[in-house]
């Protein structure tokens, strides 16, 4: 797995396939093989896909005591400018779409086309926070509890439930909270781009997930309204639609890239 050195962080990425690049950004609690690997393969013969890990995850160490958007942002395009040194494509999952809004605003010149998914703008929706404080404040009172509100925060319903019993137990078994996670889920509770959409000038898709219960998709149609000329989509899946609706979703973002 490569490193690029990115403000004194050692950032792993890795990256696979041929053509334009494809910049693929985790969530929060993940990396880029957790998220992005099953689908790697639906993108790689036309693309170079650039799957890196921010800080907290995978093999890309904290170097703080808190994250900055600005820092994931620059981790990421650093990751894509290690593999090309032409502008590319970006495809952002939850924190992660986030933090691909925010690169697009950025650096506008490197980012030709965004995808935005299961994202969000603000944090004064009085709900969310509740939801991320007790996310953020479960670990250090009972790990377990930690584990089972995550499960029932990420999936929808009906997709947990068909785990059967088993299966459920062994979802919430391997679910953890390490430090990376933990400053991660501070990061969710108090980001807010809100003023930095009305500057993506990429050609951008949203997709927003209708069963969120993490990032309810009123999150997802605002960022839509909040992006001049974006497109928007929405597929029945709770927040980890990558993996809830793999097939529904790899057709919408093969559409939109495909389009001249």
């Amino acid at each position: 797995m490569p490193t690029i050195d990115v403000n004194g962080t050692p950032v792993h990425y890795t990256a696979q396939g041929t053509g334009p690049g494809l910049l693929f950004v985790h969530g929060t609690a993940a990396d880029g093989e957790t998220n992005w690997a099953h689908l790697r393969e639906h993108f790689s013969e036309r693309h170079t896909v650039i799957t890196p890990d921010y800080s907290g995850s995978g093999k890309t160490p904290l170097h703080a005591d808190d994250l900055s958007l600005d820092e994931l942002v620059d981790q990421v395009i650093g990751a894509a400018r290690a593999v090309t040194d032409q502008p590319f494509d970006i495809v952002g999952f939850s924190l992660g779409a986030v933090v691909s809004a925010a690169a697009a605003a950025k650096y506008p010149e490197l980012v030709r086309r965004l995808v935005v998914i299961n994202g969000w703008a603000r944090n004064d929706d009085p709900r969310q926070q509740l939801a991320i404080d007790l996310w953020r404040r479960l670990p250090d009172i009972d790990a377990e509890a930690f584990a089972a509100y995550s499960a029932l925060l990420i999936f929808s319903p009906p997709f947990l439930a068909g785990f059967g019993s088993d299966g459920v137990k062994a979802t919430v078994a391997g679910i953890t909270a390490e430090i990376g996670t933990l400053r991660q889920i501070e990061l969710d509770h108090r980001v807010d781009i809100t003023d930095l959409l009305p500057a993506v000038g990429a050609r951008t898709l949203v997709i927003g997930s209708s069963r969120d219960q993490l990032i309810p998709v009123e999150h997802s149609r605002e960022i839509h309204q909040a992006i001049q000329g974006s497109e928007y989509a929405e597929l029945e899946s709770g927040h980890m639609v990558v993996f809830e609706k793999t097939a529904e979703l790899v057709q919408l973002v093969t559409e939109f890239l495909d389009r001249d």
